[in-house]
């Protein structure tokens, strides 16, 4: 892979939701990232998620198989893991396992509540994680209850890309002499830093505590959704001065018209008529595009912003780089395809994979 972490080999332990996006950012970005895929995963057929790896299915229920994960981590730039706290020790993979073999490893571990803590081994999901924040109180309509923004707060952006930004960060320390290092990137502490500006407003008094009665979270009416009179939703996001001016010129509406008005303006012309309306203005309306939409969109076309792998559209990698741009993203693997080259690469013989294959250490 191409991109500007290329050179750097990262063993990512197979799991869900932020340490496969980890993962992806990594390998999205040049790293050479080997999937150690467990039986019986979860997984999505071609999940983005998983694209642009190498893959080894290991059963590390066996003495053997954790034998390869240290073998493969001794040398090794990183590893990621998303499982709860103590599950590596218990297989003799933990960071004092790994770390002692090699000084210079960079052991990621990425975990809902975090490697302590009273909730450390407590069971959740990113709507846990995100309401023990506080953010979660914020999203959502006045009298009616908070609406989880699906999964991209906690699992996301506050754990995948928490992650991988710590990854790099400690890689690049490592890179200037230092050692090795573990990375505890908790979603509850990655999902409260995106609320950084949050905390910040309620601090001076300018946020309520309530739903709906604020600038971003819909109580200002030139921040939101309005619906088209052929039932297409606009977002409007006016929020400085110049703005608010272009938006009610184009309304025909008088500055400080309520949020009532401007629905009611909007609910009488189709979505395309009031888009050809905003064009060339500074109003900050553009469509809600469904996911089958977006793609096709004059500007997200123009960037290549989505891309097909593997026959599924998605997210091409971001951001960009003048210098070292990324490769096109390759399809997911099939589980374990790759085992039996790695192995080969990392020392291995041609009779002790053979014999790894036969006791179904080796899937």
């Amino acid at each position: 892979m191409a991109g500007p972490l290329e050179g750097l080999t990262v063993i990512e332990m197979a799991g869900l939701g932020p340490g496969p996006f980890a993962g992806m950012m990594l390998a999205d970005h040049g790293a050479r990232v080997i999937r150690v895929e467990r039986p019986g995963n979860l997984s999505v057929p071609n999940d983005p998620l998983t694209r642009n790896r190498e893959s080894i299915a290991l059963d590390l229920k066996q003495d053997a198989g954790r034998a390869i994960v240290r073998r493969l981590a001794a040398r090794a730039d990183g590893l990621i893991e998303g499982y709860r706290p103590g599950v590596m020790e218990r297989l003799g993979l933990g960071p004092d396992d790994l770390l002692s073999a090699n000084r210079k490893l960079v052991y990621g571990r990425v975990t809902g509540w975090g490697q302590e803590g009273p909730l450390a081994q407590a069971a959740g999901h990113d709507i846990n994680y995100l309401a023990l924040t506080g953010l979660l109180s914020c999203i959502g309509e006045a009298d009616r209850p908070p609406v989880p923004p699906l999964n991209l707060v906690a699992d996301y952006a506050g754990g995948g890309l928490m992650l991988a930004f710590g990854m790099v960060s400690a890689l690049l320390a490592v890179q200037r002499g230092a050692e090795g290092q573990v990375i505890d990137a908790a979603m509850t502490d990655g999902a409260a830093l995106t609320g950084a500006l949050i905390f910040g407003l309620r601090a001076a008094g300018l946020w309520r505590d309530e739903r709906g009665a604020n600038l971003l979270d819909g109580g200002d009416p030139i921040y939101g959704c309005y619906v088209c009179a052929d039932g297409l939703d606009v977002s409007v996001g006016a929020i400085e001065p110049q703005f608010r001016t272009a938006l009610f010129a184009g309304l025909k509406l008088s500055p400080g018209a309520t949020k009532s008005e401007i629905a009611a303006a909007f609910a009488g012309r189709p979505r395309s008529a009031w888009l050809e309306c905003f064009e060339g203005t500074d109003a900050c309306v553009a469509p809600v595009l469904g996911l089958g939409d977006a793609p096709g969109h004059p500007h997200n076309r123009a960037r290549e912003t989505f891309v097909e792998v593997g026959g599924v559209i998605q997210p091409a990698p971001a951001p960009r780089y003048s210098a070292t741009p990324n490769d096109a993203p390759r399809a997911p693997r099939r589980e374990g395809e790759d085992g039996p080259s790695i192995l080969a690469e990392f020392g291995f013989s041609e009779s002790e994979v053979a014999r790894l294959r036969d006791e179904q250490v080796l899937r």
